[in-house]
């Protein structure tokens, strides 16, 4: 802040004696000296209330990321959880099952118990199988 040697000290010192005088100088100089801790406290206050303020506020900033991030996250695996849940619902629901040729020991095609050709037999599902806890299809149709 300002640059202040012992030789303008000194220079400061002689002036203030000669202008005050000897016996008023060691009470102005305990004034001086009191206002000045003062001072230097009070800068020191504004200085840590800033540095306070200063690392909240990238706290803030830390916290808003971070609860950014983890939203981010829950979206993802929120809809990967869906997808997932939608695929097993899905392949529970229909399996497939890979048409079969007739062979030549097997009885005749045009008997009612036969299956068109590429076409497979849908197997129903009852509904309390594979309870993931994110809800069902029909889980979600009545709620």
């Amino acid at each position: 802040m300002f640059d202040v040697g012992f030789s303008e000290l000194v220079v400061i010192a002689l002036v203030a004696l000669i202008v005050i005088g000897p016996e008023r100088l060691p009470k102005v100089a305990r004034t001086v000296g009191v206002l000045l801790g003062r001072l230097q406290r009070y800068v020191n206050d504004v200085k840590s209330d800033i540095n306070r303020e200063m690392q909240l506020d990238e706290l803030k900033k830390i916290q808003e990321e971070v609860s950014t991030q983890t939203r981010e996250m829950q979206d993802s695996l929120s809809s990967e959880m869906r997808a997932v849940e939608d695929s097993l619902n899905h392949s529970i629901a229909a399996p497939e099952v890979a048409p079969t040729e007739p062979s030549a020991a097997a009885p005749d095609a045009t008997g009612p118990e036969t299956i068109a050709e590429g076409t497979a037999p849908v197997a129903q599902a009852p509904e309390h199988q594979m309870e993931l806890g994110f809800g069902s299809a029909t889980e979600k149709a009545k709620g």
